[in-house]
Order: C-alpha cells, then sequence, then structure tokens
C-alpha cells in the first residue's frame, strides 16, 4: 500500500565538522502513514510497511540507537516476526543499508539498495515506481548530483514525486491519501529545523500538498531564525525582541 525512501548522508556542517544526516519519505493511498511507517534517529532510518507491523520500526530505531547495525537490527526483528511473509522492511544505518520484502506482499512489490539508500514499495503499478523514486535520489545525492545543496527534506520530495509521477499506489479508488518525511542528523543545532519532520494525513494529492508543507516550513524557520536566533544560541527569552 505504499512505497518509501530511506536514505544515509555524509556532510560537513557549517563549524567544519564531518557529521551524518539520515532521513525517510513514504507515501500511500490511506490516511495517516507518518503515524505508522516512518522511523529516524541520528543513528538510522528505517521504513516498515505492507502489512504493517509498527514494533518493527520502533525496535529496529531502538536497536540501531543501541549500535547494531542495520542488517542484524532488522533481520533480528524479521526472524522473530510470524508475520514476516506479509511485511515490508527496509532502512539505512551509519555504515549499511536492509531491504526486505516478504513474498506474500501484493503485487506489485519489490525493492531496491544502492549506495546510501533504499526504496520498497509494495500494491505499486509497477517496478517503475521504485525505479524512478531511486533514480530522482541518485539524481540530488551529495557529490556530482543536481540540487544536491537542497536540503535533505526536499530531496525526499522529489524523490517521492517522481515515484508518484510514475503511478505510485494502484488502488485508484482510494481516494484519501498521505504522506509523510523525517530527517534526522548527528548535529545538534540550537532549533532543529521545522522542515525536518513533516505529515500530511488525509488528502487527494499528499506529495503536492507535503511539497506546499515543507515550503511553508522552510519559511517559518527562517523567519524564526531571523527574529529569534540570539534567544535560541542563549536559551534565554530575555534575548528576544
Amino acid at each position: 500500500m505504499t512505497f518509501s525512501i530511506c536514505v544515509r548522508e555524509r556532510y560537513t556542517d557549517d563549524e567544519g565538522e564531518e557529521r551524518t544526516r539520515f532521513g525517510v519519505a513514504v507515501t500511500t493511498r490511506l490516511p495517516g502513514v507518518g503515524t505508522l511507517c516512518p522511523f529516524a534517529s541520528e543513528h538510522g532510518a528505517v521504513a516498515t510497511q505492507s502489512l504493517v507491523n509498527v514494533d518493527l520500526g520502533r525496535k529496529g530505531i531502538e536497536y540501531l540507537d543501541d549500535g547494531l547495525a542495520v542488517d542484524d537490527a532488522l533481520q533480528s526483528l524479521l526472524n522473530a516476526d510470524d508475520g514476516a511473509p506479509q511485511r515490508q522492511l527496509h532502512g539505512v544505518g551509519a555504515d549499511g543499508t536492509f531491504a526486505f520484502s516478504g513474498e506474500e506482499c501484493n503485487g506489485w512489490f519489490g525493492h531496491v539498495e544502492g549506495d546510501g539508500y533504499t526504496v520498497a514499495g509494495n500494491l505499486l503499478t509497477g517496478e517503475k515506481v521504485v525505479d524512478a523514486t531511486a533514480a530522482a535520489y541518485e539524481a540530488s545525492a551529495p557529490g556530482d548530483g543536481e540540487n544536491a545543496d537542497a536540503p535533505l527534506a526536499e530531496r525526499l520530495i522529489d524523490a517521492l514525486a517522481a515515484g508518484h509521477a510514475e503511478g505510485g499506489d494502484k488502488r485508484e479508488e482510494l481516494h484519501v491519501q498521505s504522506a509523510a518525511l523525517l530527517v534526522e542528523s548527528t548535529e545538534d543545532p540550537p532549533v532543529d529545523p521545522y522542515y525536518n519532520d513533516l505529515r500530511v494525513d488525509a488528502t487527494e494529492t499528499p506529495v503536492a500538498d507535503l511539497r506546499e508543507t515543507y515550503e511553508h516550513a522552510v519559511e517559518g524557520y527562517e523567519m524564526a531564525m531571523e527574529r529569534y536566533e540570539d534567544a535560541y544560541d542563549e536559551d534565554s527569552m530575555d534575548e528576544a525582541e
């Protein structure tokens, strides 16, 4: 019922420190996907879907936070899950990727693993949805990618949009849809950017609405930082106008 992407990127912050960021974005033809499927922390990103088992996402992130490798963490959860043949579970950790599509998922279903990312989907119009999502991310990835300097949240939306343009979820009779994204980083800014944790819970145009929400969140964050940056830096409202 879903397609999603999980990403790991290395970057250098404004102080010259080497950092890692993780992101996950997802969309489906049902409401409230952001409450069920995407999970992220400063140690990794995970998406759980198909016949959703939310514990796979929650515990997967907990295991990554405890220092387990992503393949060990997620495979151990699947090994203990009687419903594993109906699950899709994928994600990225500090040094690896993992993707699983159970043989009882509904078609079209499948996944791909790339350099620092995973994409998976089920109940899709076809394989092109996953391939287009992956290709769009690769085209914007750090390095030589076009738009690589854009925030990861923006580029995750672009990746969802590419998959959606190829047909996305095939259940056209379901008009209530949703989308969500999460981005976490090893960096610790005074204020986490508002645009790194967004959900559109019930709409007919989830990816377009997620993009509009993102644009408003970026504007709001920039306005807040312009007005209250000193207060945030000092952790005191005495510095606020």
